[in-house]
């Protein structure tokens, strides 16, 4: 059997039980939630998988040494009696990244110049002076982490290289987009696995979008990404990568439907842009369309989740952004009657005007803002005539630990739960007649889907697409403000549904986790 060792997956702020369910799913062993990290062991399958395949872990980091030391002289001495020629060589490059917390070491950049002058003398001393590897910011082959608290120091190799948030997909962004790691955390949190509709009425550039359908779908986070820091170690086993890489049996049908939209026809576009180079369009309807035009929730025939990050009120007077947050409120309260709303925020007196009391309050941090994440529960007459219907708040609900919450559905499952509410089981992906109990409603096909102006996985999506990624783009082009900010202020009008103006450059990566079965996306390779 091979041997276990040693790991700690870092995360953020918030996130840590959900990380630690995550890898006790994957099948991690003696697994230890802390303070925006989890540790862990498990062998090196492991480690591939636990890159591959956690929604919300920001790089996995293998511990290779650990001792005490009371000032920069013994900090030196001691990195320099490692034996860096296991892991490194003279024509390799390396970097340092340095966390401390420390009442003896207060400058994490002393710190870094200590470890490196260590490192690179360990060599001088033994292959003479010009003999040593080189030192790189980015990119480099072997990226060592070191961690101080007090007097006690780890040094750890990081195996992921460039933070898995970053997960390959992201072609085009609108201004400060929400970090794919906290999209998926929150999703995590919801419970929502694909068994009910999802809502985000704000979606900027489609991040919760995308990350709710490569959960539901079963799709590895990390199957879009070119490369590791792994794959230049000593141990790296190209075989066994790939068998991780490979394992299970593609994407899996969602049985509801994910719908974004958003007041800016650019974000729209973008957002349109990300879903295409995902490759999950056919789970997501989006549009153009603001707040205030949401008259009716999507005619799923039952209530679902709604999740979204509005403007924080950076670049909006406080008149706007308070008004912008009552129509949120009011939608809640009047459209999406029976949904699971969830909200982050950062400014709690715009939350407040959106005049409901959250079952859930929560500590988060977006793009280092401290921010709440809030669960509003909206529901017609009384509470008790709510929970007679079999309507549950935060009360009511069992505590469920974050195992049951993070447990995925197998598609029979998700079949028979949907019988079982009248919904007719298993439905063709094209199948545009109302479902049981929402035979009053209109087709969501009209309801929804723009004849103009809103995005279909068709022939002609897909052509469009193929032909826009052979051009080059202007990286200005893809910078664009996260909100339209003078719809933003005219939110007390009704303004024209706009068309989607056409995506410019590519922004299409080759993909190595799956092929598409149907011959319309045989240009996705494996």
């Amino acid at each position: 059997m091979e041997q276990t060792f040693e790991m700690v997956a870092k995360t953020l702020k918030g996130l840590e039980d959900v990380l630690a369910e995550e890898l006790r799913s994957l099948g991690a062993l003696n697994v230890k939630p802390g303070l925006r990290m989890v540790s862990f062991e498990g062998n090196l399958e492991m480690m591939y998988r636990a890159n591959l395949c956690t929604h919300t872990a920001l790089s996995i980091l293998k511990p290779i040494y650990k001792f005490m030391a009371s000032d920069p002289d013994s900090l030196y001495e001691m990195v320099k009696e490692y034996d860096w020629g296991s892991i490194l060589s003279v024509g390799k490059t390396f970097s340092i990244d340095t966390t401390v917390h420390s009442e003896v070491f207060t400058h994490s950049r002393f710190v870094t110049y200590r470890v490196k002058d260590a490192i690179v003398d360990w060599f001088k001393d033994r292959f003479g002076e010009d003999k040593r590897p080189g030192v790189r910011l980015n990119d480099a082959d072997v990226m060592i982490n070191v961690h101080i608290d007090s007097d006690r120091v780890t040094l750890s190799l990081n195996s992921s290289g460039e933070s898995l948030h970053k997960r390959g997909w992201r072609e085009a962004s609108t201004d400060a987009p929400i970090n794919e790691v906290l999209a998926a955390g929150i999703i995590l949190k919801t419970g929502w696995r694909g068994d009910c509709p999802l809502v985000d009425p704000m979606c900027g550039s489609g991040t919760f979008l995308i990350e709710a359908a490569l959960i539901a779908s079963g799709i590895k986070p990390g199957s879009f990404r070119k490369g590791w820091a792994f794959e230049n170690w000593r141990e790296y086993d190209p075989e066994l990568f790939e068998k991780v890489l490979n394992e299970g049996e593609g994407p899996r049908e969602i049985p509801f439907k994910i719908y974004g939209s958003d007041i800016s026809p650019k974000a729209v576009s973008i957002a349109e842009r990300n879903i295409l180079a995902a490759g999950v369009d056919e789970y997501i309807n989006l549009r153009v369309r603001p707040i205030q035009q949401w008259e009716e929730a999507p005619a799923d025939g039952i209530p679902g989740v709604l999740v979204t990050n509005p403007p924080y009120g950076e670049r909006l007077n406080p008149e706007d952004i308070e008004n912008l947050y009552r129509i949120l409120g009011t939608k809640l309260k009047r459209v999406f009657t029976g949904y699971h709303s969830w909200i982050i925020s950062s400014n709690e007196d715009c939350l407040m005007h959106i005049g409901l009391t959250p079952s859930v309050k929560e500590e988060l941090q977006n793009g280092g803002i401290d921010c709440q994440l809030r669960e509003y529960v909206s529901f017609e007459g009384s509470k008790s005539d709510f929970r007679k219907g079999g309507g549950s708040i935060k009360e009511d609900r069992p505590v469920r630990s974050a195992k049951d919450r993070i447990a995925r559905k197998s598609d029979a499952e998700w079949r028979k739960d949907a019988r079982d509410k009248g919904m007719g089981g298993k439905r063709s992906k094209r199948d545009s007649e109302p479902r049981r109990g929402a035979e009053k409603r209109t087709p969501l096909s009209e309801l929804y889907r723009p004849k103009k102006g809103g995005f279909a996985r068709n022939e002609e999506s897909r052509r469009r697409f193929k032909e826009e990624t052979a051009r080059e783009s202007e990286a200005e082009e893809l910078l664009q403000r996260k909100r339209n900010v003078h719809a933003l202020k005219s939110l007390g009008e009704t303004p024209k549904t706009p068309s989607i103006p056409p995506s410019e450059g590519p922004f299409m990566r080759t993909r190595r986790r799956w092929k598409r079965p149907d011959s319309e996306n045989n240009d996705n390779k494996a």
